[in-house]
């Protein structure tokens, strides 16, 4: 009998199929019994079967992204499924070809086989200290279909519609390159594109514009869904008015391949293996090049920024130009490389940018004006930048000699920058019972003289400032500077340790300053404010998480801070007389205990200070000496942990 020609064709297809190349992408979120063992058979059986790529395994769950022959992956999925814990997983299974290049396996993890058991499956904030909500509490899962008919239904409503049907909006859970090459548009109904760096920038978008969440139904949409389970959680956990959250189960990948004309969807999906992105039968391109505006939208020779890395579009024909740097739009909006606006064209730096002239001051040498802020792959760890605000009646270059321990202890991972605050205030000296020089302009002695002897001359005292100053301080104007620079006023008793409470004014003229020393010398990772610069640096915490209609979203960030010996203006932690919400800002608060012996800022008011921020974000450093940051241990461990959770 003559074989079937058919079978034997249909048996050869199959058979090229099974050795082709392909990508598998799944994740799983449920308890995790034992990870030690749960590592051993991913160890095991990815490596028989000559899997590449990653692994990652939290008590909460798994996400994978391999890739290898189709016929392995799909035994890789056969294993997986015997595991009951992988009950209804969602594998996502793509044929496609090898890598592009070495490069782009490189990046994208493909070289090797990567298996690590971390804490969390992807990370909703930068803050370490911040607890993640609970998985449990997601929003509702919809399929590509039932997606799709929301956003069909809304589309289609008219003005006569009811109100809880105009209460639509669609939230993009990925970050700034992403949307940049595809997204959903429908008629009639808002897309929320946070327009961010990456996934963990999100919680303080939410936060930042709630208002456009509140009493919505909202739709969410990332890549594959991973992102939204965390994200459509943290939402569902701001309460009431928060409820109705939904996400599109399996990601956009799933709603494309439901939709292969593109449904609602415009332009490609960005994927976080080496295809980069893939598409719809839809030939519209959505991105354009960075610098010539060209319609453009393919990632593949992953240039990035020159100052955060994010990846940017440059077309094939800028890509010519030599010694060329990128700065991406989020970068040009943080005014990086506005000193070259000059020799600029569009996005791209003709030069590298020259060292901007500033009157701070650093704890170590400064780094070369030649390296970005986040420096490329195989450079030295950069250092973490601390803006440092220093107390009352104090100035950069004092304050930077009183912490040169905690500098010194610092200089492996930290650079301080030190500057003077904006209010200059007068000379000022009181009487005394001997006779002194004052060359050293210490705080004089508080006990009075019938008769004083003149004050120390002026020249041999560098000025002083302060961040907030009483409600009737006046400045001195520009003609009356010379003048009165060498004039000395004196003292009308001894130090009053409660003068800090009627320091109350000046924090509009402060916020301002700040905002220009960020644009020059920024970013800085995080604060640090010392006594009267404490209470600077939480009210700029403040107005961080609140905006309270001063701070532009993304106009000055700081991922931590650090308040030593601080207290709070209770006035500038108000916004609409309503106090502030907790602070979710990781916080460090060092300051002396009950029985310490700082006489001038009380335990009580650093512990009020402390307060206002959440706990789940917050440590507490209590130690026994007086007016000082101290550097011995075991409280500079504590300082150098604190910081080593931010690198």
């Amino acid at each position: 009998m003559e074989p079937n020609i058919n079978n034997k064709d249909h048996e050869e297809r199959e058979d090229e199929e099974e050795d082709q190349y392909g990508v598998l992408l799944y994740y799983k979120y449920t308890q995790i019994p034992d990870l030690d063992e749960l590592f051993t058979f991913y160890h095991s059986n990815c490596n028989s079967l000559s899997l590449l790529g990653r692994v990652r395994i939290s008590p909460l769950g798994v996400n994978v992204t391999v890739g290898g022959k189709l016929s392995a992956l799909k035994k890789h999925i056969a294993a997986v499924e015997s595991n009951s814990l992988f009950q209804g997983t969602d594998f996502k299974l793509a044929a496609c070809g090898r890598p592009l290049n070495d490069k782009v396996a490189e990046e994208c993890g493909f070289t090797s086989l990567s298996i690590r058991i971390v804490k969390e499956l992807v990370t909703l904030s930068s803050n370490p200290l911040l607890k993640s909500p609970e998985f449990s509490d997601a929003g509702k899962h919809l399929s590509a279909d039932e997606f799709h008919s929301m956003l069909q239904r809304a589309g289609q409503l008219d003005k006569e519609s009811t109100e809880r049907d105009r209460k639509l909006v669609l939230l993009d859970a990925r970050n700034l390159y992403e949307t940049r090459i595809g997204k959903f548009h429908t008629p009639d109904v808002e897309t929320l594109d946070p327009g961010i760096r990456q996934y963990s920038d999100l919680p303080s978008w939410i936060d930042d514009n709630s208002d456009q969440l509140q009493g919505k139904n909202v739709l969410m949409y990332c890549t594959g869904g991973i992102r939204c389970e965390m994200a459509s959680a943290y939402i569902r956990s701001k309460g009431a008015g928060y409820e109705n959250v939904f996400q599109l189960f399996g990601g956009i990948q799933r709603y494309l391949e439901q939709f292969p004309h593109g449904g609602f969807f415009r332009g490609k999906n960005f994927v976080f293996d080496h295809r980069i992105s893939v598409g719809s039968s839809d030939a519209n391109i959505l991105g354009t090049c960075l610098l010539c505006g060209v319609s453009f939208d393919d990632y593949s020779s992953r240039l990035r920024c020159c100052y955060c890395r994010m990846l940017v579009l440059v077309c094939e024909s800028c890509q010519q130009r030599k010694g060329s740097v990128y700065v991406c739009e989020l970068c040009k909006n943080h005014h990086k490389g506005v000193e070259l606006v000059s020799s600029s064209e569009n996005g791209r730096l003709s030069s590298i940018p020259q060292q901007i002239e500033r009157e701070t001051v650093s704890s170590d040498a400064k780094p070369s004006p030649q390296l970005p802020w986040r420096q490329a792959v195989g450079c030295p760890p950069r250092k973490l930048r601390i803006l440092c605000l220093h107390g009352f009646r104090q100035n950069a270059s004092s304050f930077k000699g009183r912490t040169a321990s905690l500098a010194k202890k610092l200089k492996n991972i930290a650079e301080l920058v030190f500057v003077d605050a904006p209010h200059e205030l007068p000379f000022i000296y009181q009487p005394s019972t001997v006779t002194e020089s004052h060359q050293n302009c210490t705080s004089p002695p508080s006990s009075l003289l019938q008769q004083s002897p003149p004050p120390p001359p002026s020249e041999h005292c560098r000025k002083k400032f302060a961040w907030f100053v009483a409600p009737d301080f006046r400045g001195k104007s520009e003609s009356e500077s010379d003048n009165l620079d060498r004039e000395w006023k004196m003292g009308d008793g001894p130090f009053d340790p409660l003068q800090y409470q009627q320091q109350t004014a000046g924090f509009e003229e402060s916020l301002a300053y700040i905002k220009t020393v960020y644009a020059q010398e920024g970013p800085f990772d995080g604060l640090l404010g010392f006594s009267q610069g404490a209470a600077m640096a939480a009210a700029l915490v403040c107005a961080q998480q609140t905006r309270r209609r001063l701070l532009q979203t993304g106009e000055m960030e700081f991922g931590f801070v650090i308040l030593c010996s601080g207290f709070g203006l209770m006035k500038l932690m108000e916004v609409e007389e309503e106090k502030i919400q907790m602070l979710k800002c990781p916080s460090l608060h060092i300051f002396g205990s009950d029985h310490g012996k700082d006489r001038q800022i009380a335990n009580q008011a650093s512990r009020k200070l402390a307060s206002l921020f959440d706990d789940g974000c917050s440590v507490t450093i209590e130690h026994d000496s007086g007016h000082i940051i101290p550097t011995r241990p075991p409280y500079i461990d504590q300082v150098k942990d604190f910081l080593g959770r931010f690198l």
